[in-house]
């Protein structure tokens, strides 16, 4: 049973995290299934554009901390994470992230790697990675402060505090702040809306406006991965992520 969901209608694909129960959080089955549909998507000459989203109540709540990391293969592991940022990146098709609920570590960082952000009214950013002992991956370090500005990417990275939709909005992070109710409606319109122009132009766009970005963020995504094994196995991580899922838990 997958846990990402992939529907294809009129030339727009909406690829939908799908572990609601646990608020979409990241396990290793997750990404790969995540990575196995944008491969799919990439090779359909019939999708002109992408919506990445959540099911239930939350985009993407993070790692899921109460799933038991298993041992070995650590870079492999990383490396897959990773991957799921190339793979939005080198899509020929405009990803547009629709974010409603928690977009947490690596929810928000999945919403980085896409090329337009819808955030519900409700949605709530967070990069709580050096609060638990850990680093960063999904080339936030390389494509937050492109967004946000140098000062704000290290208030938001070191302090780690969550941030709701309005103030992501006025910070640069996403595009656009929908009613919750609407969101999935109004990302699915704007990607029909990017599905009706030239595709071949769509693509140029992507790539004039990337190219100089994604010359860096491969260095980028290979330093987190140098990082994150540093951190991963030191004394304090699981003290850390044990704070952090009873407060996460709070209100769920």
């Amino acid at each position: 049973m997958t846990s990402v969901a992939l529907d294809i209608d009129d030339g727009v694909a909406v690829v939908s995290l799908d572990r609601p129960h646990r608020l979409n959080a990241v396990v290793p089955a997750l990404v790969d299934d995540l990575n196995a549909r944008l491969d799919e998507v990439a090779a359909r000459e019939d999708v002109r554009a992408v919506v990445l989203t959540g099911n239930g109540r939350s985009f993407c709540a993070g790692h899921d901390l109460k799933e038991t990391t298993p041992e070995g293969d650590s870079r492999g592991r990383l490396e897959r994470i990773q991957h799921v940022t190339r793979r939005l990146r080198a899509l020929p098709q405009p990803v547009i992230a629709a974010v409603n609920g928690y977009a947490i570590g690596a929810g928000a960082e999945f919403a980085l790697g896409c090329d337009l952000v819808l955030a519900a009214d409700d949605a709530v950013f967070a990069f709580p990675e050096a609060g638990l002992g850990l680093s960063v991956t999904g080339g936030a370090s390389r494509l937050l402060p492109l967004l946000v500005g140098p000062a704000r990417a290290k208030e938001l990275l070191l302090l780690g505090e969550r941030i709701g939709a309005q103030r992501a909005l006025e910070m640069g992070m996403v595009n656009r702040v929908v009613a919750t109710d609407e969101l999935r409606d109004a990302a699915i319109d704007m990607a029909h809306d990017l599905a009706d122009k030239p595709s071949y132009a769509v693509t140029l766009v992507k790539r004039a406006l990337d190219s100089g970005i994604d010359a860096s963020l491969e260095s980028t995504l290979e330093l987190e991965v140098t990082h994150a094994l540093l951190t991963e196995n030191t004394a304090d991580v699981a003290a850390s992520a044990g704070r952090f899922r009873e407060r996460s838990t709070e209100g769920t």
